[in-house]
């Protein structure tokens, strides 16, 4: 237990939990490092790697915007994700939780990224599926219709 507690370590480039750094998907040169998804905790890259879909890499923001419980721009890992921008990315998927912490995250981001010249996308959020429909609160099904597309 001693061994694995001290090898554990934060990712100098995603801020991801990784026993080596750069951490497995920044080192991993199959990736596209052109996309970035942005997550707030390390466990929300396992919940997106489970889809086996993302060929990308991460960055890990370490929490969410919360006024109330004064967490602010600067208490986040903005300034890495910044950073990352210049390195030839074109895309940055928003995949904060769909809560007022995680919205209010992800519309701060958008504004702080639009102006680089990078395409800013938020992951799809609404009725989850295997559910039924009159189970869905005002909220949810909101965000279901607003992100409808065309089959």
């Amino acid at each position: 237990m001693r061994e694995v507690k001290a090898s554990v370590q934060y990712c100098s480039v995603c801020n991801n939990i990784t026993d080596t750094d750069p951490c497995r998907y920044c080192r991993d040169e199959d990736r596209d490092h052109h996309v970035i998804c942005v997550v707030e905790e390390p466990q929300n890259v396992a919940a997106v790697e489970k889809t086996r879909e993302f060929k990308g890499v991460y960055h890990v923001l370490m929490g969410a915007l919360s006024p109330l419980q004064g967490i602010g721009p600067d208490n986040l890992k903005i300034a890495g994700l910044l950073s990352r921008i210049g390195t030839g990315v074109n895309e940055v998927i928003l995949a904060t939780n769909p809560n007022v912490d995680g919205e209010a995250t992800a519309i701060y981001l958008a504004r702080l990224l639009k102006p680089l010249g990078v395409r800013v996308t938020r992951i799809a959020m609404g009725v989850p599926v295997g559910s039924d429909l009159e189970y869905a609160d005002e909220v949810t099904m909101h965000k279901a219709l607003e992100g409808r597309r065309e089959v």
